[in-house]
């Protein structure tokens, strides 16, 4: 999976299900995606925010771009949204590690989060980077996912629900790996005192939850 900053609970679910999770960074960067930004609640209300990136160009690898200088605007904006949250005083303090940290590359910025994060809730994936992984430079699409795949003799791979519109599990089986793909179930929890607003980053989750109960809603999906 490419690295997404803070991302929602179904790729929590994807590291969990796994031996090992490659951060795909030798991709090109999307811009207006969710690499370097999320949703989060601020004054009961969903609210974005964008952590900043020098030089960002679709026609750049993710691996090749910067962080910018606005985590510690991120970190105030979290803090003042979430200061009153359950597990504020429990998850605070790792968020601020991350966002103070002084890596620069953003694949390996938002990788120390992940590795962090998942550390935080107990889960002990092995995390490597597919730029790290010795394959074809020059393969796209499906064709890079099996090379990795096969440099790591995986014999399953599983990937977000999005997926289904990328690749067929025909091309895999093929090359005898099973595909999979995880559909997370729907997920409520309270947010302080309103209305249930879906679709936050992680972040909101740990605010509000539990590690044990986090942990159980890692487990709410089907692989389909």
């Amino acid at each position: 999976m490419q690295p997404y900053l803070f991302p929602y609970i179904g790729y929590w679910q994807l590291i969990n299900s796994v031996d090992t999770f490659v951060i795909y960074d030798d991709v090109n960067f999307i811009k207006k995606g969710y690499i370097n930004r999320n949703n989060i609640l601020i004054n009961n209300q969903k609210y974005q925010f964008t952590l900043e990136l020098q030089g960002a160009s679709q026609n750049k690898l993710i691996k090749d771009i910067q962080v910018g200088s606005n985590g510690l605007k991120i970190l105030k904006t979290i803090e003042r949204g979430y200061k009153k949250a359950p597990y504020f005083y429990d998850v605070f303090p790792i968020i601020k590690d991350i966002l103070e940290q002084d890596e620069k590359n953003i694949a390996k910025f938002i990788g120390y989060s992940i590795e962090q994060i998942s550390q935080y809730l107990q889960i002990n994936t092995k995390f490597i980077y597919s730029s790290d992984i010795q394959k074809d430079t020059n393969l796209k699409g499906k064709e890079k996912i099996i090379a990795i795949c096969k440099a790591l003799n995986a014999s399953h791979y599983i990937n977000a629900v999005g997926g289904l519109e990328l690749y067929d599990k025909n091309s895999f089986e093929e090359e005898n790996i099973r595909l999979d793909f995880l559909k997370s179930d729907s997920l409520e929890y309270k947010q302080f005192n309103q209305n249930f607003i879906p679709y936050l980053s992680i972040l909101d989750i740990m605010m509000f939850n539990s590690v044990s109960e986090i942990k159980l809603n890692l487990q709410d999906y089907q692989l389909i």
